[in-house]
């Protein structure tokens, strides 16, 4: 792990915490002892627009700006910003992970004819490796919908070369008190939707995995 420099790009819509747990995923390549570089483009966040994350760790990383076709993992919060940050990840190894949830845009006029209601089938049809998991949903049923963002880093753990005790340490001491017990059951939802295989880092994992062909 120490030659390798991983690169991972958080996007989604504002309020769905997408600078949280991208810090978060900062927070741990930082405990595991590696240099971290963190960025972030707010853009009209607090409207609701589109927000993206920059998060590059290893053993020296000079820039924290991950570039076009660089990305090993996409973490997409919603659907259109998957749609508009896909091609961040590396064509024969990323990965676009996505929660797989629409938010449509009040402001557009004819917003929900106009939005793509297709993109998990179209992202695999122009060949990137999409692992998707209905993260939205899962935190509803865990009681706050709010929570989607944690049980999408439970999802990432699956892609990424940490223990879950350093990952455990980490939420632990980012969380604050109040709100730890709910995001932990959070994490571990994300994480059972898509173990990997015992061991392997940067696997495909199972239960989230792309269809049948995609490569």
């Amino acid at each position: 792990m120490a030659e390798r420099i991983y690169n991972l790009l958080f996007v989604g819509v504002g309020g769905q915490g997408v600078l949280l747990v991208a810090e978060i995923s900062a927070l741990a390549a930082a405990r595991a002892g590696l240099d971290v570089k963190q960025t972030e483009v707010h853009g009209v966040s607090q409207r609701g627009g589109s927000v993206e994350t920059h998060v590059r760790f290893g053993s020296v990383v000079h820039s924290p700006i991950v570039t076009p076709g660089q990305a090993d993992v996409v973490v997409a919060l919603e659907n259109l910003e998957a749609l508009r940050f896909a091609h961040f990840a590396r064509r024969e190894t990323g990965v676009v992970l996505m929660n797989d949830h629409e938010i449509i845009p009040g402001s557009v006029a004819e917003a929900e004819t106009r939005y793509p209601h297709n993109v998990p089938s179209y992202l695999q049809g122009q060949g990137f490796r999409v692992a998707t998991l209905k993260a939205s949903e899962i935190a509803r049923d865990l009681g706050d919908g709010r929570m989607a963002n944690i049980v999408m880093l439970g999802a990432l753990t699956a892609y990424l070369p940490f223990s879950v005790d350093l990952w455990l340490e980490t939420l632990q001491a980012r969380i604050p008190q109040k709100f730890r017990a709910a995001n932990l059951k959070a994490f571990e939802a994300g994480r059972a939707a898509c173990a990997p295989p015992s061991g392997v880092a940067l696997a495909q994992p199972a239960a989230c995995a792309p269809p049948s062909g995609v490569v």
